[in-house]
């Protein structure tokens, strides 16, 4: 049955991608950590230039279907992909995106979260946010960029790694604000823009200094797009002065300008 629905998962993503949209609208697949602002920008973008594109989400790393990653292994007509810096980086040394198409568009840093009425842990140091976790009873992660950081450095540099190992979680395909929604977790981290725009959670605030990390999202033309230079184009709006503000509403910083 799971091997089943894995199919179909594949299988409507790939129909949603293609199914009923004119030939010249660019096809894009987005981390969700730029979705909110991806959401707002893209109907600004279509109204300027009357350039249209079909959305389909994923994580940019992982072994799900949904995947970026996943979804050009099995041949999704993409034009353009907006994901974690450096795993843009790899797939351009694999040949699937465009040596120098990437556009760097914003950077996020890591937030905490619980259910929303709950206590909120004090978090406000590195002390007080190993107590908090020491003391949570569950503690949930995504399975892109924040949450390797979180399972593979912040939990050795907070020397808790073994403490909380039979507590914590990696969550897959699925935004971690969700499973603290629903009081699977008691403690959820992720990308604050990822975060945002959960219902039935609460935003602590972010990782103190200290711990604190920026992911990097990027935007790369894939390679054998039939629309590189609206690929293109397009990114290049995302990374605009004109998109700062959106940006900066998702949770995300803008990139200075260069």
């Amino acid at each position: 049955m799971k091997a089943l629905k894995r199919r179909a998962a594949i299988l409507c993503s790939f129909l949603l991608l293609t199914a009923g949209a004119p030939a010249d609208q660019l096809h894009v697949a987005s981390s969700g950590g730029f979705a909110a602002a991806y959401k707002a920008l893209a109907p600004l973008y279509e109204q300027k230039t009357g350039e249209a594109s079909i959305i389909a989400w994923g994580p940019s790393m992982g072994d799900t279907p949904q995947a970026i990653p996943a979804r050009l292994a099995r041949g999704e007509p993409l034009d353009a992909v907006i994901m974690v810096g450096y795993a843009l980086d790899d797939l351009t040394k694999q040949g699937k995106v465009i040596p120098g198409s990437r556009v760097d568009l914003a950077r996020s840093g890591i937030g905490v979260v619980v259910r929303a009425g709950a206590p909120h842990p004090d978090i406000s140091s590195v002390e007080a946010l190993k107590q908090a976790l020491l003391a949570a009873k569950s503690i949930a992660y995504s399975d892109s960029a924040s949450g390797v950081y979180i399972q593979n450095e912040m939990f050795r540099k907070l020397g808790i790694a073994d403490q909380v190992s039979g507590k914590s979680r990696m969550i897959p395909a699925e935004p971690v604000g969700a499973v603290v929604a629903r009081g699977e977790a008691e403690v959820g981290f992720q990308q604050i823009s990822e975060l945002k725009p959960i219902k039935g959670i609460d935003l602590v605030g972010p990782l103190p200094p200290e711990v604190q990390i920026y992911t990097v999202f990027s935007g790369g033309v894939v390679s054998g797009s039939d629309h590189q230079k609206e690929a293109a184009a397009l990114l290049r709006f995302f990374a605009s002065p004109e998109a700062a503000r959106a940006v900066a509403d998702s949770g995300m910083e803008p990139m200075p300008a260069k």
